[in-house]
């Protein structure tokens, strides 16, 4: 008999994507804690499973930087699908939701900053140390950086290879404010902007170094939820199969 779940919670806006959801296996592939809490907030408590993927992708194999992101999230997204559904058919997921967010510097487009001033969009990953945290943050200051989570939904279909993949990108634009290097060195001794891509969390005390966001608060946390809710109504609405298989 296969296990029954429900990642709909009773605060859930009572829309059809939501509804769709009810009673249905939904898995993030992701040990972000902040994913979960943003899911929560906005109604869905799904299923947690770590990816395993190395998160390696080359930047370099790609033309447009957007895609990595986008791409690393369908990788986290495939891998715990095939895993869990190798691990017992007879309770396969529904919904597997991969995601990924980086930070880009200089948040021009690259191809126009590129032509312009001769300098390519840099990825800041999570610091590996305090004196690389300091070295993002003296980058980033006074100067407007760009968030990027890639999104990928893997879900059951009757045609080879048995699921299909939906992805989309959301972009913000974070401006930081001109902070005195005591403050820079301050956050960093805080230690809260080690976990975290480029170095701060917006949520927390790295509130303090930025002047404005342009775009969706919650992907700088590090997950869209109207985008990646407007997806699943798309969904709902084109796909005559979809979370019926």
């Amino acid at each position: 008999m296969a296990a029954q779940h429900n990642a709909v919670l009773p605060t859930a806006l009572k829309i059809p994507a939501i509804q769709k959801l009810t009673n249905k296996r939904v898995v993030l592939a992701s040990a972000s804690p902040r994913r979960k809490e943003i899911l929560q907030t906005l109604g869905l408590a799904p299923e947690v499973i770590t990816s395993t993927f190395a998160e390696d992708l080359p930047l370099s194999s790609f033309d447009d930087i957007h895609e990595y992101p986008v791409s690393t999230a369908i990788q986290k997204a495939v891998e715990v699908y095939q895993r869990v559904l190798a691990e017992n058919l007879d309770d396969a997921p529904d919904l597997v939701i991969g995601a990924d967010t980086v930070v880009f510097t200089h948040a021009l487009p690259s191809t126009t900053n590129e032509m312009e001033t001769g300098v390519r969009q840099e990825l800041l990953e999570k610091p590996s140390s305090k004196g690389d945290n300091m070295r993002m943050l003296m980058d980033l200051n006074g100067g407007v950086c760009e968030v990027v989570t890639g999104v990928a939904l893997v879900y059951p279909i009757l045609s080879a290879p048995g699921y299909e993949i939906k992805s989309i990108d959301e972009r913000t634009l974070v401006y930081f404010a001109d902070n005195p290097k005591h403050v820079l060195k301050a956050y960093v001794d805080s230690e809260e902007g080690l976990d975290r891509a480029g170095g701060f969390a917006v949520q927390g005390l790295g509130n303090l170094l930025i002047r404005k966001i342009d775009g969706d608060f919650y992907n700088v946390m590090g997950f869209p939820g109207a985008s990646f809710f407007k997806l699943l109504d798309m969904l709902v609405e084109n796909e005559e199969d979809f979370l019926e298989i």
